[in-house]
C-alpha cells in the first residue's frame, strides 16, 4: 500500500473514531446498540476500511466490543469495571494535579474557572454533551499543565471510557452535583500546594464514585471503588 494512502486512511479513521465517540456521548448509539460498518461508511462517505480501524480503536479504549459474525456494539461495562476505572483515574489525575499546581498561572486559573462555569450552565440547561465536553476539557487541561507526556498518554487511554459511560448510561445522575465537584479542585490548585491539589482530586473521584454507585442498575452487587478506601481525603488502593 502506498505510504500516502496509508497515512490518509489513518487520519480518516481517527476522524471517524472521534465522530463515533461523540455520537455515543450524544446518545445516538446507546449502550448495547450495534454500529454497522456499512451504514457508518455510507453516512461519512468513505469505504469500510477506515470505519473498521476506527471501531478497533474504540474497542481498545473499551467503548466498543467487536464479536465475530456479529459486528460491533457499544459496550455496557459492569459496575465494578467502571468504579475500578475511577480508582485508576484518581491516582493518575492526583499525580497530574501535584505536578501542575506549582506551574499554574492566573490565566490557567481563569481558563479552568471558565470550564466550571460552562459545566454549571450546561447542567442547568440539561445539555449533557456540553457538560461532558467541559468536564473532560477541565481534567485534560490539568494534565497538559502537568507537563508529563507519559502520564497524559496513559490517561488518554482511560478517560474517554469512563467519561462516555458516566455521561450516557447512568440514568438520574445529578448533573449540577457533578459540576459542583470541580470548584474544590480548582480552589486547591489556586493554593499552588501539590499535596492539597492531589488530595482534592482524590476526594473529587471518591465523591463521584459514590454518586455513580448509588445509581448504577446492573445486577451485580455494588462494590465501592476498591480494593481501596478513602483515607484523610485520599483514595488509597489497598493491597489484596
Amino acid at each position: 500500500m502506498p505510504r500516502e494512502v496509508s497515512i490518509s486512511r489513518s487520519v480518516l479513521s481517527d476522524q471517524i473514531k472521534d465522530r463515533l465517540l461523540e455520537a455515543i456521548l450524544d446518545g445516538k448509539y446507546p449502550p448495547g446498540s450495534r454500529i454497522v460498518e456499512t451504514r457508518v461508511a455510507r453516512e461519512y462517505g468513505t469505504s469500510q476500511a477506515p470505519v473498521r480501524e476506527a471501531l478497533r480503536d474504540l474497542e481498545a479504549l473499551g467503548v466498543v466490543e467487536i464479536t465475530a459474525f456479529r459486528g460491533a456494539r457499544v459496550r455496557r461495562p459492569t459496575r465494578t469495571e467502571l468504579l475500578d476505572a475511577f480508582v485508576v483515574r484518581s491516582e493518575l489525575e492526583s499525580l497530574a494535579a501535584r505536578l501542575a499546581a506549582p506551574r499554574m498561572t492566573e490565566a490557567d486559573f481563569d481558563e479552568l474557572g471558565g470550564y466550571v462555569d460552562e459545566m454549571r450552565r450546561a447542567a442547568r440547561a440539561g445539555d449533557v454533551l456540553a457538560e461532558a465536553v467541559a468536564d473532560t476539557t477541565f481534567h485534560g487541561r490539568i494534565m497538559d499543565i502537568a507537563g508529563n507526556a507519559t502520564l497524559k498518554r496513559v490517561w488518554s487511554q482511560l478517560e474517554p471510557f469512563s467519561r462516555t459511560y458516566i455521561t450516557v448510561t447512568v440514568a438520574g445522575a445529578d448533573r449540577q452535583g457533578i459540576a459542583d465537584l470541580h470548584p474544590p479542585v480548582l480552589a486547591a490548585l489556586r493554593r499552588r500546594d501539590p499535596d492539597a491539589a492531589g488530595d482534592a482530586v482524590c476526594r473529587h473521584f471518591a465523591d463521584a464514585a459514590d454518586m455513580l454507585a448509588s445509581l448504577w442498575t446492573d445486577a451485580e452487587p455494588i462494590r465501592q471503588p476498591s480494593p481501596g478506601r478513602v483515607d484523610e481525603g485520599r483514595l488509597v488502593i489497598a493491597d489484596t
